[in-house]
């Protein structure tokens, strides 16, 4: 059916309008770099290491050679010399420095020993069976608390100022003379994101050299300038597209190191080579949450508040690469806690470098600290909700500058009030079901940098009414093409339906990183003011020739059409408050920009609360979670109906991260023995009770135009150690290890 353009204003979205691609993707025609099965494909399969750490002293393919429609079987010995595309935190683009093939040496296992190409996926993988690889191995780190493995101190391993210890007043001096202290370690385990759209690239090359990569990647400017740096071409050969990303959560934030390899194939052998890489292989060629290891120690007066705060943590890192850890950097803010003290220590394994899983400092941080404050809330008899209440801070304890906004205040009041915790009963065990279920009722805060990065967008309307927007961004699930839909409609007067939105292609607009929660925050403020000055355009030339009456209150089609013109167009640059416009050069560059949570004038972050209940079955001690309600600061709520999602989804992580999920180590032979969805225990829907969300609501105009804040990592932040208090509520037992596992509420 045509769509009316002249009734566009009675189009006006609705707030709550669902996704732009929710038919698409219900009905499967959502396409991703996994499902192109065009012919002439070539299809590739990976040889993994067996040793966790050595060198490959033979190769035999003969065998492989002889399956019927391999191609060939690259190794080190005759994929060629290819640069390295460096690591993503050391001025790089890769999720590692390390790149398989460029040498025989082995840095964990599972890495690519060798890469079969055949005409057909069986063959493909028939062939790679057969590789015999033989090697010499050496002595290996397992994990972060092997006797061999040594923590050394990230300030000096990386003297930055981003990376160094956080001090504000003397928390030694204040811990010594607090009237009650809590002193507690927490562990937490490695964990892998296990996206159900799995890591996959398709590459192929034209007549004239141009290589287009098809792969789902959450920075696609990034894989194209680091693969031109690996391959020694011009940037301008390579042309990424990631459309749709399926999820990421982390795990696609730069370039992979098979990627390299799929285009080398595909050049050689001259025809276009898809690999997509097994769940086992995701796990051991891909990044991860590594494992990490905190200490807490707060202080606090006979009033209930808090004077001193220690945060100490081990995070795991590889032995090639220095993966840092910033988890307290967010609980430095939590509260207005005047002396403080953060340290962070690196501890070198040989794994595959760790990476950026949702939340990734900050849900760990988040669980340790937040259980120690609730902790010593019960030290001082207070409610944990009045006690967070009464040590909120005014301004950022670190710089002493302003927040841009902070409504954690309010979050935990609405929460408080709608979740029902004046009928909680402060004493642990005190609160049964009728079946003789205990009950606990849990709190806690959680934040989130609120980051920006630069951004081009552009907004072009033709004379049909379709509007088309170009700007950098990934769409991962999270919804920014509602968001930018919504955005975009309500600024010409126009249909959702004409929206047409182009990410993640490089030729279309610079492609940032899409990670941090700064993909909304960065697209829709350019893109937004890209709208605005096409209407401003618009309404100048309508003149005495606009047969829409008033030029202020006609839709940007009818507008247009007056004008005669075939078409309309206007981009924006921005970038965050600040940065000097040679920040643009990284942009285009592919190199991360990001700036935040510490900017000029104040300090930006998002907040949230969250309440949950638990039912602890009294005799096999099993752990129900009938409901949660979390209440969130993220600015202006740009999409309700993907922001209400955004929240669920971060809840639904953090059950699984407090009660499932856990990747375990062989510390016999190396690598990660649950490596597939079979014991790679994630929760179900069995697993999940009621959610429910609300928002504070309230715009951040210094952060940008829109007021819009970060949602998506911080949905996740604090749910686990909500969990854990709820747990020490119903069971009366401090419980500082994840996940939680029913023998540890059994022992004693």
């Amino acid at each position: 059916m045509a769509t009316d353009f002249k009734t566009a204003k009675k189009s006006t979205p609705r707030a709550g309008a669902e996704r732009v691609d929710a038919r698409d993707k219900v009905r499967g025609a959502t396409r991703y770099a996994a499902d192109d099965a065009r012919a002439g494909l070539l299809h590739a399969a990976l040889v993994p290491s067996r040793i966790a750490r050595g060198t490959v002293t033979g190769i035999d393919t003969a065998a492989a050679q002889r399956v019927r429609g391999v191609r060939q079987v690259f190794t080190h010995e005759n994929v060629g010399a290819f640069d390295t595309g460096g690591f993503l935190m050391g001025g790089g683009f890769g999720f590692q420095s390390f790149y398989p093939l460029r040498s025989p040496q082995v840095a964990y296992r599972g890495q690519t020993v060798a890469m079969v190409v055949a005409d057909t996926l069986e063959a493909a993988r028939e062939a790679a069976a057969l590789v015999v690889v033989t090697y010499e191995a050496a002595p290996f780190v397992a994990t972060i608390d092997a006797p061999d493995a040594r923590p050394q101190a990230q300030s000096a391993l990386l003297p930055q100022p981003m990376f160094a210890d956080r001090r504000a007043g003397d928390a030694e001096a204040a811990l010594q003379g607090a009237a009650f202290t809590v002193d507690a370690s927490y562990e937490l385990p490695t964990q892998h994101q296990n996206p159900m759209e799995i890591i996959a690239t398709v590459a192929e090359w034209s007549a004239d050299g141009v290589l287009t990569l098809r792969e789902p990647t959450q920075n696609a400017e990034g894989v194209r300038h680091g693969l031109a740096k690996q391959l020694g071409i011009e940037p301008a050969k390579v042309r990424v597209l990631s459309p749709t990303v399926g999820g990421g959560f982390g795990q696609k934030n730069s370039l992979q190191s098979h990627t390299a390899l799929v285009a080398i194939a595909a050049r050689t052998l001259g025809q276009p080579v898809k690999l997509v890489l097994s769940r086992s292989q995701l796990f051991h060629n891909a990044s991860f949450r590594p494992a990490s290891r905190h200490h807490v120690r707060l202080g606090a007066d006979s009033n209930g508040k808090l004077t001193a705060a220690i945060h100490e943590i081990d995070q795991q890192t590889s032995q090639h690469d220095l993966f840092p850890s910033s988890g307290t950097e967010i609980t430095s803010r939590l509260y207005g806690i005047g002396n403080f003290l953060g340290r962070e220590r690196l501890v070198r394994t040989d794994v595959q470098t760790p990476g950026y899983m949702r939340a990734p400092f900050e849900h760990p941080a988040a669980f340790a600290f937040e259980s120690a404050v609730d902790e010593m809330a019960y030290a001082l008899g207070r409610d944990p909700v009045a006690f967070r209440l009464a040590n909120d801070a005014a301004v950022d304890p670190i710089s002493g500058k302003p927040f841009s906004s902070r409504h954690l205040a309010e979050c935990l009041a609405m929460g408080s009030s709608k979740f029902g915790w004046a009928r909680r009963t402060m004493a642990p065990r005190s609160m049964r079901a009728p079946d003789g279920s205990l009950i606990g009722w849990g709190v806690a805060a959680g934040a989130y940098k609120a980051a920006i990065a630069p951004a081009v967008a552009k907004v072009r309307l033709g004379a049909d009414g379709t509007v088309r927007v170009a700007v950098g961004g990934h769409e991962m699930g999270q919804g920014i093409r509602t968001a930018i839909a919504l955005t975009v409609a309500r600024t010409l007067g126009a249909p959702v339906a004409a929206v047409e939105i182009i990410l993640g292609d490089t030729t279309a607009a610079p492609q940032h990183l899409t990670a941090g929660s700064w993909g909304t925050a960065t697209a829709l403020p350019p893109v937004q003011e890209a709208a605005q000055r096409l209407m401003e355009d618009l309404r100048q030339n309508a003149g005495a020739a606009t047969a829409a009456g008033d030029a202020n209150g006609a839709t940007a089609v009818a507008l247009l059409r007056a004008s005669g013109r075939p078409f309309a167009e206007a981009e924006s640059r921005m970038r965050a408050p600040g940065q000097p416009e040679q920040v643009f050069g990284r942009l285009t560059g592919g190199l991360p920009a990001a700036a935040g949570p510490v900017y000029p004038d104040f300090v930006a972050f998002s907040f949230i609360a969250h309440f949950v209940e638990v039912r602890i079955e009294p005799n096999t001690r099993r752990i129900r979670v009938p409901r949660v309600l979390s209440v969130a600061d993220c600015g202006t709520v740009a999409s309700p109906r993907t922001a209400r999602s955004q929240v669920e989804g971060g809840v639904v992580w953090g059950i699984g991260a407090a009660l499932r999920e856990a990747s375990e180590v062989d510390a016999r032979y190396g690598g990660f023995i649950n490596a597939d969805l079979a014991e790679y225990v994630l929760p179900v829907a069995a697993d999940i009770g009621r959610i429910d969300v609300d928002f504070v609501g309230k715009p951040d105009p210094r952060l940008n135009a829109l007021g819009v804040k970060g949602l998506g990592e911080v949905a996740m932040v604090g749910v686990a150690p909500a969990i854990v208090n709820a747990v020490f509520h119903a069971a009366g037992k401090r419980l500082r290890r994840l996940p939680l596992r029913l023998e540890d509420l059994l022992e004693g």
